[in-house]
Parts: structure tokens; sequence; C-alpha cells
């Protein structure tokens, strides 16, 4: 996408929850379905804006992510927290560092932490693995947007049980996963969307994330003019079966489905 582009395009990279659907194992009807809609990745999002390849998050599944969605250069990952689902894949950068250098990294201090404290050969100052990839850390603090070249970044927090987690809004789209709860000063960021994503595990309650009926109601207060859910279990069911049910302008994400702002 050339930088002039006023355009953003959105990959759904991975769409499902921290075990993947299928489950390893299962039997259940909808991890034994033949449609590819029903397979999914561990959740991620590719968005390109003003000539830039931006990933949020990098999970277990980011090598075979790339592989179906291949893009030539990576200009920054966005890690929404720390969970395993959500960072694992880091070490599956190395192809980039090799052909570019050191990899942008936008987190929160705490997660920049855990990510030093589990990946130590990656953030190693000295005697560095020759194979090992590198990165630049860019702290991100609620309160505080930032830029990435020329895009500005909103970061939105919510809240995933007690573990803060960010979301961000670039233009006119935002991306919210792990999400249970969020206070009203944050929400005010959602304003006037285009596309809004948001997780939706099952229909179900959860500790921590929003179940479908939440989050149909909090699509309901931000009102953007679509909405995607995203982070979906085994357990909400088949995806044909659920997007019939949905509100015209909500629908369910899937693995490699793209949107162009």
């Amino acid at each position: 996408m050339d930088k002039t582009d006023k355009r953003l395009k959105i990959t759904f990279l991975g769409t499902g929850t921290s075990q993947g659907v299928p489950v390893i194992g299962s039997d259940d009807p909808v991890c034994l379905s033949e449609d590819p809609r029903d397979k999914r990745l561990r959740v991620s999002v590719l968005v390109q804006v003003k000539g830039q390849n931006l990933v949020i998050d990098c999970g277990p599944d980011f090598r075979q992510q790339m592989l179906s969605n291949p893009i030539p250069r990576l200009d920054a990952i966005l890690f929404t927290h720390e969970h395993a689902d959500h960072t694992a894949g880091i070490d599956d950068i190395r192809p980039f560092f090799f052909r570019q250098g050191d990899i942008p990294i936008y987190a929160h201090p705490r997660v920049v932490a855990s990510l030093q404290k589990r990946f130590d050969y990656i953030f190693a100052d000295q005697n560095r693995y020759p194979g090992a990839p590198a990165v630049r850390i860019h702290e991100v603090e609620r309160g505080h947007p930032f830029r990435i070249g020329k895009q500005l970044i909103t970061p939105v927090e919510v809240w995933h049980n007690r573990l803060q987690v960010f979301g961000f809004r670039i233009g006119d789209f935002a991306y919210l996963t792990d999400m249970k709860t969020i206070e009203p000063e944050e929400e005010r960021h959602l304003e006037g969307l285009k596309v809004l994503v948001v997780n939706a595990l099952r229909e179900e309650p959860h500790h921590s994330h929003l179940n479908l009926e939440e989050a149909l109601a909090f699509i309901d207060r931000v009102a953007p003019e679509a909405a995607y859910l995203t982070h979906i279990s085994h357990k909400l069911g088949f995806h044909a079966r659920v997007e019939e049910r949905l509100p015209a302008h909500v629908h369910l994400a899937y693995d490699n489905l793209t949107l162009t702002i």
C-alpha cells in the first residue's frame, strides 16, 4: 500500500481464543467442522496504512499467519498484553529482522518487562546469539497517543478481569481483544468509528472476556458503522449459524478475512 494511500486495510491473521479452533483432541462438532471459517488460529490482525505493515499481537501461530498473508516488511508490532497467545510468536520475527534490522515493538512497560524476562535472548544487550532477532522498544502509556511513521495511534485501555490490556484506535478503526470492562473515559476514544473489532468468547458468561450478549451491548453503546467479533472459542458455535443471528452491521470475523476502510 502506497504511503499516500488514505485507505486502511485490515487482515484478520487469527480469530481464535488461546487454544485455537479446533482444540487439540476435541470431538466437539465445531472442532470437527469442515467450514474453513471454523478453523481459527490464535488472535492477531495485520493493519496496512500509509505504506506501513503493523501487526497487533504476535502469537504462537505467527509463522503460519505470515506464510498465509505474506508481507515484504514488518514495520511494527503492537502488543495488547503479555499472555502467551498474544506474544509467544516473537521469535518468528527473525526473517524480518535478518532483512531489515531491529523490529520496533510497542507495549505497556509491564508487557515489555514480561517479554524481557521470557525472551531474554532477544532483549540482550551483550553476548547476543547471532541468530536471535532484536527489537526496538517503545513503551505505551494510557492517555498518550503515539505515531508510527505518519500514522497517529491512540491506546485504549480495557480490563481483562484485573489485568490491564491495551486496544488501539487507528484512524476510523479500533481493535479491542481480551476485554471484560472499560472505563467511560476510555470508551470516548471509540466515538465515530467505521469499524470496531471486539472479542466475543462464547454464549456463556466468562470472568475475563465478553460473552456474545455483552459484546453486542458494548457495540450498541459505541455505535460503529460496522463491528466484527474476534477471539472466538468453539463454544460460540458454528460460524454460519452464529452469523445468521447477528444484527446486520455485526459479523463474525474469520481467519484471512480482509477489510478496507
